[in-house]
């Protein structure tokens, strides 16, 4: 698939949004984290900017934006439905959340609970809805929602773990683990999801995609057009095994290598806290580039209808 900077920048901003709102959640209810004002405020304000922006973005990829609306009356069977119906109910305790943080830095744990339950259900639907898409085998495998809800968790804690270095540096070093054990089992994932891709093949021929395999051997003629359409650029993307295999090893590398041994750093106490903030950028760019290679690797059962044959 042709990978859109829209798409990839949704799913790399929501996700950490959406991290981050979940362990703002969970950990304000265990008085883990620090209870300023100005900490509890500007970590929500960040994290809802990274939807927010997330999100709007994710409309420029829509042929027409201003129906988007009309996507959500078909949360029955579309994830993508689902997906808009949880980010927008998630706004409603993620809201609340900030306003009982003026009154409390201890909210009410249903409220903030709920706004961490609903943060990692709508990274869970974007999740699905590639999952659910049968014709392309590099995202209908049993790897693609665990590693979209990992990253979420990873590049949640990390970006959090960054501003709450600057108001506490213990609750820094929790948050850091945190980091550290979601990015070690992200990365774990990743790699299996990556030998999952390698070792599979379509079900799909061009055969079944034709329907004479009853007739013998199917084999395209010649091509029906002499040059690529629509399809073929958008949905038949090719990226060469030598440079995506550079690209996985620099994934890798920023997006965790790098950032876990500085969070690892910081947790032994070798590392001052406010380099987190470099890791969790290191993070970001490196996560922006496993979901370009995500798109660019996965290939449309269509192709099947131009010479391809795998």
């Amino acid at each position: 698939m042709k990978p859109a900077g829209s798409i990839v920048f949704f799913t790399t901003a929501s996700g950490a949004g959406y991290g981050m709102l979940f362990w703002l959640g969970l950990l304000s209810t265990t008085h883990t984290l620090p209870t300023a004002l100005w900490y509890g405020l500007t970590a929500l304000i960040i994290a809802g900017a990274l939807v927010t922006a997330g999100l709007l973005s994710s409309t420029a990829h829509l042929g027409n934006p201003q129906r988007a609306w009309r996507a959500l009356s078909q949360w029955r069977s579309s994830w993508l439905s689902r997906e808009g119906i949880a980010a927008l109910l998630t706004y409603i305790p993620a809201c609340l959340l900030a306003l009982s943080w003026l009154i409390d830095p201890h909210p009410a744990p249903l409220t903030a609970l709920l706004a961490a339950a609903l943060a990692i259900a709508t990274v869970y639907c974007t999740a699905m809805i590639y999952a659910s898409l049968k014709p392309i085998r590099q995202w209908n495998n049993t790897w693609v929602a665990p590693f979209y809800l990992l990253a979420a968790l990873f590049t949640g804690a990390i970006c959090l773990a960054a501003i709450t270095g600057f108001a506490n540096p213990a609750a820094a070093a929790t948050l850091s683990e945190f980091a550290m054990l979601t990015g070690l089992a992200a990365a774990l994932v990743k790699l299996l999801y990556w030998r999952h891709i390698d070792t599979t093949t379509s079900a799909s021929t061009v055969a079944s995609a034709t329907g004479l395999g009853h007739l013998g051997t199917v084999r395209s003629f010649e091509a029906p057009h002499s040059e690529e359409n629509y399809l073929l650029k958008e949905m038949g993307f090719r990226i060469a095994r030598k440079h995506a295999a550079k690209l996985r090893a620099y994934a890798l590398l920023f997006a965790f290598a790098f950032p876990i041994a500085i969070l690892f750093g910081v947790v032994a106490g070798v590392v001052p806290v406010t380099l987190i903030l470099i890791a969790a950028l290191c993070a970001l760019l490196g996560m922006a580039l496993e979901r370009w290679l995500f798109f660019a690797e996965a290939t449309h059962t269509v192709v099947l209808f131009y010479g391809r044959q795998a």
